[in-house]
């Protein structure tokens, strides 16, 4: 007998049963022809729009390494996926079949791989998750999701800004369409470049979906997937503020300028402790500058990820500051936002848990990439040609 649960999002599914009766909660269990006890699959609804939703598999390998995978499963009826990302994939009615795609190919006794995909139809778990053919006896303990951080009762707005689809009215239901390419510039701090590394992860969705889409910036990185568009302008440890007022902001707009900027740039200014206005006004003069430079310009701005550092770093109001600053970013964009140049706000705090989407508090690990890309191709899709 095979028992299943869902907590929070993910779906645990596997062949020890009698273990539910012991009050352990089993992952998804599968393994390949070597491996033991303990290697585990768990599949989680990271987010659901309605008419889609994005979902990530993380293959866990026990005792003994696993070389080389090829895993299959069952969704509900009517459940499609329409395009994935660090996997080769096929679909076969509800039968999904993925396999590792080289680099991801080998996993070590006792760590990961994940890969990702949007789908629509039924977020309700897969029936069964095979390896290499073969269900996995191991169960752990899955730890639920860290709650987001919850602000005073008596600050405003709420902790969890409530921004999806965007608060703007002034998105264009028909935007123009550019000759070539849409240019993108993703522009921010180390969460978008050096380290931070969506932005493959971004323009595998973008292209897989049928957008001619150049990722234009003066820097440089490359990110997987190979082959990802690796310009940007992400530089660690900049402070948007301080970026603006010594022109850098402009110069990068001016040698590159984009028709859609995707703007996540503010952590440093909130770990300096600069207030929410002093951040906006930075946002308002990119805004401005931008629109000297391309008027039909489309910017998408991201309420941050969350800010949980260790102790040890002595930031130990980040999180409410981080807070504070999201909490203001939708009124700021529908006061700035324009017909013929919108302003998108793109909720990346929700849902995103320091604990697992960061190795440090800070800076996103390769979970963290993936929901990060999540959310700016939800946010593209609906405004890209």
């Amino acid at each position: 007998m095979r028992a299943f649960r869902t907590r929070r999002g993910v779906a645990i599914i596997s062949a020890l049963a009698a273990a539910l009766v012991a009050g352990t909660l089993p992952v998804i269990g599968a393994a390949s022809a070597s491996a033991e006890e303990g290697c585990e699959v768990e599949y989680t609804v990271a987010s659901n729009w309605g008419s889609g939703f994005q979902a990530n598999v993380t293959i866990t390998a026990g005792s003994e390494p696993i070389d080389g995978w090829d895993l299959t499963w069952a969704f509900p009826a009517g459940t499609t996926v329409s395009q994935a990302w660090n996997v080769g994939w096929s679909q076969t009615g509800t039968t999904f079949h993925g396999s590792d795609v080289g680099w991801n190919a080998s996993i070590p006794a006792g760590r990961s791989v994940q890969f990702g995909f949007v789908g629509s139809g039924s977020t309700a778990s897969p029936s069964y998750a095979r390896v290499n053919g073969d269900l996995c006896n191991g169960v752990v303990l899955p730890t639920p999701p860290k709650s987001p951080p919850t602000p005073p009762a008596s600050a405003t707005p709420s902790a969890t800004p409530t921004v999806s689809p965007a608060p703007s009215p002034t998105t264009p239901t028909d935007p123009p369409t550019p000759a070539g390419p849409v240019k993108i510039m993703p522009m921010g701090d180390s969460i978008t470049g050096s380290p931070g590394c969506w932005r493959g992860n971004l323009w595998q969705l973008l292209d897989t979906a049928g957008h001619e889409v150049d990722f234009v910036g003066g820097e440089s990185q490359a990110c997987n997937p190979a082959a990802s568009d690796a310009d940007h302008e992400g530089h660690g440890g900049y402070l948007v503020t301080q970026s603006v007022s010594n022109g850098n902001t402009y110069r990068w707009m001016q040698q590159n300028t984009p028709d859609v900027l995707l703007l996540h740039f503010g952590t440093n200014d909130v770990w300096s402790n600069l207030p929410p206005s002093q951040i906006l006004a930075a946002y308002t003069s990119i805004v401005t500058d931008l629109r000297t430079l391309n008027p039909d310009a489309t910017i998408l701005v991201a309420q941050i990820i969350p800010l949980e550092p260790a102790p040890s770093f002595g930031c130990t109001d980040c999180a409410q500051r981080a807070i504070d600053l999201n909490a203001q970013i939708p009124a700021w964009a529908a006061e700035n936002s324009t017909e013929e140049s919108p302003i998108v706000v793109v909720d990346q705090w929700t849902g995103f848990d320091p604990d697992t989407d960061t190795y440090d508090g800070v800076h996103p690990d390769e979970d963290g990439n993936v929901k990060i890309a999540a959310r700016w191709f939800e946010a593209l899709d609906r405004v890209l040609p």
